[in-house]
Formats: C-alpha cells, structure tokens, sequence
C-alpha cells in the first residue's frame, strides 16, 4: 500500500534564528519513499542534514525574522500489515544485552526509573518476563491515563502523568518506557506518521504520534500504549531515549507556532511525477535561550 504524508509548520520569530528540525522520514524508511517534494522553506534558506547520536536525520539552518514556513509532502511504500506480535518473546537478561540497549536502560529527563521503580515492581513484579510483562505495563499505563489535546504540557514527566492521569501520546509513552526500565527492558521513545488507516476515522486533527519500542526477544518491538491495539502505516520520524533527543522543532530563541498541519492517509492513487528522495541532502517543539 502506499501512504501520502507530510506537514506545513509556521513560525513567526522575532529575529534570525537558529533552528534544528527532527523531521525527516527515517533512515530505515528511506529507501520506502515512492516520491517526495522534499523539504521546502518559505522563504528560501540554506540547510544542512546530517545524522544524530541516536540515527535520526536532523536538518539545520537559520529561519530569518517573520513568517517561516517549512513544508514537506511524500509517497511511501508500507507493507500495510499490523504492527508484529510476538507473545512468546523472551526477556533478554542484561548481561546479555546488547551493548547499544544499555542506554535505554538508563534514567532519562522524562522517565525517571529511580521514582517509578519500587511501583514498577510491585505492579509488574509478578507478571511473566518478557512479552508479557511490557504488555501488562502498556495495559495499566492505556488504562491509567485519559488522553486528551488539552492534556498537553511539554514539562511533564513520567512520574507526574502517573500522579496526574493524564496526558497526550508523549505521556503514555514515557511511563512505559519509565516503568519498562525500571523492570530491566530496554525501552526507547519513536516519533513518526500513524493515519487513522484500517481504523475509524477520529475527528481531532492529525498530529505527529510517540509510541514505545520495547527490546525483548532479541529485536526491537513496537508497543503503543495510547492506542493499545496493532496498527497499520506506522512511519518512524526519529528514536531517542525520551522526548528531550527528538523534539520535532528546536529553536534557539522565542518562535510563535502559527501554524501546524500534519497529513498521513493511504494513497489510492499512484503518486504523480516529482523529486524522489535524495540521500545526499544534508509534537514536540523546544525552545532554548538565543545565542
């Protein structure tokens, strides 16, 4: 199946300012993109890709004072099956694990492992390791949370949604993973594309998603605790520890987000003529002080 994607964002900026974007398709999509219209600024400046500490395409440029504009449109190839299950997989005991999921055993600025970990236990604590257990944790955390637009604080932790119980995908995502390494599962934040396909449509507009990557049986699994349930059309954007490595908008200096529009839904058609994606090129917003 093929899948139309994109974005248009608007910033209105005070003064030139530096910016990082952690909005490209994957480098393990890559080679998926049927068509692309690439990344296109109004106005015009010059950017550089280049590839982060986590395997993220990350593009970087100055956005001039006023109204920047930064619009994006592709064509992907999915296999259009649901996300793989694996019931029977294994936990992995940490001496064993590779070395690159050590890290994502770790504390991180969202999920604090060293709050959560007496609960995690004594929640999950009993539950079989493996599949299991991180399918009990998505369990509890869908079911604890009230999810809702409104929800959204970009400041709130793991520990905080739990107490509060509520939030928006970003807070689902961080107490599994918070409680997922407090029980010894590596566990890692993804951003990407996830379309209302295959399932009804929701009325809210479309938005970037966070979901959780869970490594048990030997491989990385994906595990969706606002959604709780397989899905189709997934594309990953960008993986990290939590939301801190992958904001989707870095501003060095005050930016007004004005607008922000996301589309991802299956193509009927196939796509038209147009620039295929070039390898070569070099909803989370931060904003840090002006340099």
């Amino acid at each position: 199946m093929l899948i139309r994607l994109g974005y248009e964002l608007a910033l209105d900026l005070p003064q030139d300012t530096p910016v990082v974007t952690a909005l490209e398709i994957h480098s393990d999509r890559r080679q998926d993109i049927r068509w692309e219209a690439g990344f296109l600024p109004t106005p015009m400046v010059n950017t550089q890709t280049y590839v982060d500490a986590y395997g993220n395409r990350c593009r970087r440029f100055v956005a001039p004072a006023g109204r920047f504009t930064m619009r994006y449109d592709a064509v992907v190839e999915d296999s259009g099956l649901l996300d793989p299950v694996a019931p029977d997989a294994q936990e992995t005991p940490v001496a064993e694990l590779p070395t690159e999921c050590i890290g994502y055993l770790l504390g991180s600025r969202y999920c604090e492992t060293d709050h959560l970990s007496t609960l995690a236990w004594n929640l999950f604590g009993q539950t079989r390791p493996g599949w299991e257990r991180v399918q009990a944790i998505v369990d509890y955390v869908h079911d604890r949370l009230s999810f809702g637009y409104g929800y959204a604080r970009s400041t709130r932790t793991a520990a905080q949604a739990h107490e509060e119980r509520v939030g928006v995908c970003r807070d689902f995502a961080h107490l599994a993973i918070a409680f997922c390494r407090a029980m010894n599962i590596p566990a890692r934040y993804v951003n990407g594309y996830l379309g209302d396909i295959n399932v009804p449509a929701d009325p809210a507009p479309m938005d970037f998603s966070a979901w959780v990557e869970a490594y048990v049986g030997g491989r990385w699994y994906t595990f969706d605790p606002r959604h709780n349930k397989p899905r189709t059309g997934r594309v990953v954007v960008a993986r990290g520890r939590d939301a801190t490595d992958v904001p989707l908008v870095h501003t060095f200096g005050a930016h007004v987000l004005s607008k922000f529009e996301v589309w991802t839904y299956e193509e009927t058609s196939q796509p038209a003529a147009g620039r295929k994606a070039d390898e070569d090129e070099g909803n989370d917003f931060r904003i840090s002080a002006a340099a």
